[in-house]
């Protein structure tokens, strides 16, 4: 009986290191994923000038390094590249320098940064949900609650903006 006991409990264990140690070798490969792309991009751009995309790439990994003045000249060589090859998508682009700006806690630069991404790209979603944290920071609870609820007319079953819509009407309503 102790025997059988000590067999399960040993499973266990063994299936629980099992899964950390899948969960950190994950991490190791996306980390040097990152790193890798970190390296190649900065190389290639401080040699010669790079297409939107690769600006707007680097710019998101400086800006997860919590990197955020280098992110923001990355983000605004994006737009400029963008008008310059003529690309239409630059609302992730306006919406990733919008999150730097509301890192820093800089909210009503990160409203307009967001605002510009909704201007080039209205069913946004993601721009619209974070416009309206935005709001909320600024404690504007009017303003953020009619924005994710915009959102959630382009996108019924969006858990963000459902979430903090109802948790702004509870407030407004209390």
């Amino acid at each position: 009986m102790d025997n059988n006991l000590a067999i399960v409990y040993l499973s266990i264990f063994v299936g629980i290191l099992t899964f950390a140690a899948v969960g950190v070798f994950r991490q190791i490969l996306k980390t040097r994923k990152i790193e890798g792309s970190f390296a190649r991009l900065r190389k290639k751009l401080e040699k010669e000038k790079g297409t939107t995309q690769e600006y707007y790439e680097l710019a998101s990994i400086y800006s997860q390094k919590k990197l955020y003045s280098q992110a923001i000249a990355l983000f605004q060589k994006a737009l400029k590249s963008a008008q310059e090859e003529a690309e239409e998508n630059i609302a992730p682009i306006y919406n990733g320098l919008g999150y730097v700006y509301f890192s820093q806690e800089q909210y009503d630069l990160a409203i307009r940064q967001y605002k510009e991404a909704l201007k080039s790209k209205p069913n946004y979603v993601t721009g619209l949900n974070n416009l309206g944290h935005a709001y909320e920071k600024k404690k504007l609870t009017s303003q953020a609650l009619e924005t994710y609820e915009e959102a959630l007319k382009l996108a019924p079953n969006d858990s963000i903006a459902k979430r903090r819509a109802e948790s702004l009407r509870r407030l407004v309503s209390a």
